[in-house]
C-alpha cells in the first residue's frame, strides 16, 4: 500500500508527535509498505524524500515548513498535525479524492491557553480550508474564553469533515473529539512503545554521573516543564515526599524552557537541593534515565496519550499520575495508580509506590504485561486494516 504521512513535527524533535509518527512509519516500512513522510526538513538541498524546506521557529523546538506536497501516487493520506503542513496534506487529499486518516495527537483547546501559535495556526487553517471567518472570528481566536473555544471546535469539525477515520490515541481523546466528529468514525489506537534497548549507561553509572546517591529514592519526570504539564504540582508533591523520605531526589529530564521558574518554585518549597534539571537527550539515551530511577511521576492533564507512561513501564518503572483519563493501559486494560491533583494526595501516592513493596511489585508487573500485550505488530495490524478499509471504500 502507498501511504503519505503528513506532520508539522520533524523527526529530530524529541516530543510525542515525532516519536509516534516515527514509530508508525518505521513499522509500516518494515512491513513492506511504500511510505513517504512529508515533514519539515533542512533548508538546504540535503533533504530526504518527502522532507520539506523549513526554518526554525525562535524560542520553540519546531520548524516552519513550506506547505506544499509534491505530487505522487498515493492510496491513503495520514495526517498527524493541524499546522501548515497538515493542512497542505488535507488539501492534497481533497484535490485528488484520496481518503484521509487523521491522528489527533494534541489537545488544541487546552494548549491554546499556553501557546499563542495555536490560535494563529488555527486562523490560518480555517481560512485555507474554506471557513468564512471574518475579522471578528480571528479576534475571538486571539482571546481566551468561549469565543476561542467555539472557533477551535468549528475548525475541528471542518478538519474531520475531510477525514474518513479519526484515530484517537486514548479513550480520553476519543470522548473529547466525539462532539466534533459527526459521522466520522473514531478508532482508539494508542502508539506502542518499543522494547527497552541496551545502551552504554546502566543505573549505577548514570547515577554517578548525575551525582545521585546510589541508594536514594529517585523520582523521574520526562518532558517539558512548561505550565500545561503542571510542574508546580510535581514540585509540591515532591516536597511532601521529602517529609517522609528526606533522601529522595527528583530528576526532570527534557527541560529547555522555564528553567528559572522551576528553580524558583523548588527553592520556595525547600527542595532545590534535591532537584536535578536536565536538558533533552537523544531518544536512545532516555532508557538509561528510566533505569536509574525508581518511579515515574506524571502530573500533566493535557496529554492525549502520554507515551512516557508506556516507556517507563517497559523499563520496569511504576507510574503515578493525576489524569484518570489516561489511567487505562493499552493491551490489558489494567489501570495505573491515580491520585487527586493536589500536592498532599499525589505526594502520598508517590510515597506509597516508593515504600510499599507489594503495591510496587504489582504495579510494575501490570505495566510490563501491558507493554508485552500491546505490541507493534498488533498496532500495525489494526492500522493497516483501517487503511485497507478506507482505500477500498474510495475505489
Amino acid at each position: 500500500m502507498r501511504i503519505a504521512h503528513v506532520s508539522d513535527s520533524h523527526l529530530a524533535n524529541i516530543e510525542g508527535v515525532a516519536t509516534s509518527v516515527g514509530a508508525t512509519v518505521a513499522l509500516l516500512r518494515a512491513a513492506g509498505h511504500e511510505v513517504t513522510l512529508h515533514c519539515p526538513g533542512p533548508l538546504s538541498r540535503r533533504r530526504r524524500p518527502g522532507e520539506l524546506p523549513s526554518v526554525p521557529v525562535p524560542t520553540r523546538p519546531y520548524r516552519l515548513a513550506l506547505p506544499r506536497l509534491p505530487d505522487a501516487p498515493v492510496d491513503v493520506v495520514h495526517v498527524h498535525t493541524t499546522g501548515p503542513v497538515g493542512v497542505a496534506g488535507l488539501r492534497f487529499a481533497a484535490a485528488r479524492g484520496l481518503p484521509v486518516v487523521f491522528t489527533w495527537h494534541t489537545d488544541l483547546v487546552a494548549y491554546a491557553a499556553y501557546y499563542p501559535e495555536i490560535p494563529i495556526g488555527a486562523g490560518y487553517a480555517g481560512l485555507r480550508l474554506g471557513l468564512r471567518w471574518q475579522a471578528r472570528d480571528l479576534w475571538a481566536l486571539a482571546r481566551p474564553g468561549p469565543g476561542r473555544q467555539a472557533r477551535l471546535a468549528e475548525l475541528g469539525r471542518c478538519l474531520l469533515a475531510h477525514t474518513a477515520v479519526l484515530l484517537a490515541p486514548s479513550a480520553k481523546t476519543a470522548a473529547a473529539m466525539a462532539p466534533m466528529a459527526g459521522p466520522t468514525r473514531i478508532v482508539v489506537l494508542p502508539t506502542p512503545v518499543a522494547a527497552p534497548a541496551d545502551d552504554a549507561d546502566d543505573r549505577r553509572r548514570l547515577r554517578t554521573r548525575l551525582d545521585l546517591p546510589a541508594d536514594a529514592p529517585v523520582l523521574l519526570a520526562v518532558g517539558r516543564a512548561t505550565p500545561e504539564k503542571s510542574p508546580r504540582l510535581l514540585l509540591a508533591a515532591f516536597a511532601r515526599v521529602r517529609r517522609e523520605l528526606p533522601d529522595a531526589r527528583l530528576v526532570l529530564l527534557g527541560v529547555r524552557r522555564h528553567r528559572p521558574a522551576v528553580r524558583r518554585a523548588a527553592r520556595r518549597l525547600g527542595v532545590a537541593d534535591a532537584l536535578h534539571l536536565l536538558p533533552p537527550v537523544p531518544r536512545e539515551r532516555v532508557g538509561a534515565h528510566y533505569r536509574a530511577a525508581d518511579l515515574l511521576a506524571f502530573t500533566s492533564t493535557t496529554d492525549t496519550q502520554g507515551l512516557v507512561l508506556g516507556e517507563a513501564e517497559a523499563h520496569g518503572l511504576p507510574v503515578a499520575m493525576v489524569d484518570a483519563g489516561l489511567a487505562t493501559r493499552p493491551g490489558t486494560g489494567t489501570t495505573r495508580p491515580v491520585a487527586a491533583g493536589t500536592p498532599e494526595a499525589f505526594g502520598a501516592l508517590l510515597t506509597r509506590l516508593l515504600t510499599e513493596v507489594e503495591l510496587r511489585r504489582r504495579v510494575i508487573t501490570e505495566g510490563r504485561d501491558s507493554c508485552a500485550a500491546w505490541t507493534g505488530q498488533r498496532y500495525l495490524a489494526e492500522l493497516t486494516a483501517i487503511y485497507a478499509a478506507v482505500a477500498g471504500a474510495g475505489s
